[in-house]
């Protein structure tokens, strides 16, 4: 122990974290996604702007509004990068809401899985 009562495991534990956490927020995730579309066009977002669903952009339950997304369809081998500016899916196994326009842009019909990393 240290003289301030802190083990060399614990401190080599926050150092570990500090330096490998912050890469993981990059790397490629398998998420599973939905998109909609017209009828929620005019509604407001989380972010207090209106949705447009020919935006490119997504809902997530707790990344910071305005985080920047790159998704991609395995697929068709298509990417995207979109910007979260609303809350949700609240359907149990969803970890995105797309809008129209984003799931068109990587050839997503339907809910799939898709990857995921910040851009």
């Amino acid at each position: 122990r240290s003289r301030r009562g802190y083990s060399m495991n614990r401190i080599a534990f926050v150092i570990t974290s500090l330096i490998l956490l912050p890469s993981f927020a990059y790397a490629d995730q398998q998420v599973r996604a939905a998109w909609y579309g017209n009828e929620l066009r005019g509604h407001r977002t989380a972010s207090g702007e209106t949705f447009n669903p020919d935006g490119l952009t997504a809902a997530h339950k707790t990344l910071p509004l305005g985080t920047c997304l790159v998704l991609g369809n395995p697929k068709t081998g298509k990417t995207v990068a979109v910007r979260v500016n609303d809350r949700g899916p609240f359907t149990p196994g969803l970890t995105l809401d797309l809008s129209s326009g984003a799931a068109r842009a990587i050839g997503m019909r339907s809910t799939e899985s898709v990857t995921m990393r910040r851009c």
